[in-house]
């Protein structure tokens, strides 16, 4: 798998897991693109959210990540 095929699995699983959740720890993001090693997918990711596709939120204790503009959290910000 090809790093576009790998962000495209990501995306994918993101989209049909949106109904439910929004944001997901980073090991989460190890079962959709299997085949890689965890460090290629930590790389895969960062680059996602350098793109702009992905963005990472803090609770201050617990880093998580999402698909930009998902989420309650976006939803707040939108309405300031």
């Amino acid at each position: 798998m090809d790093r576009d095929e790998a962000k495209k699995a990501i995306v994918e699983t993101l989209e049909k897991k949106a109904k439910t959740k929004s944001k997901f720890y980073l090991k989460d993001f190890y079962k959709m693109v299997p085949d890689e090693k965890p460090r290629a997918v930590k790389n895969i990711v960062n680059e996602m959210v350098g793109e702009g596709t992905l963005e990472y939120w803090s609770s201050g204790s617990t880093t998580m990540i999402g698909l930009a503009g998902t989420g309650k959290q976006a939803a707040a910000e939108d309405e300031d």
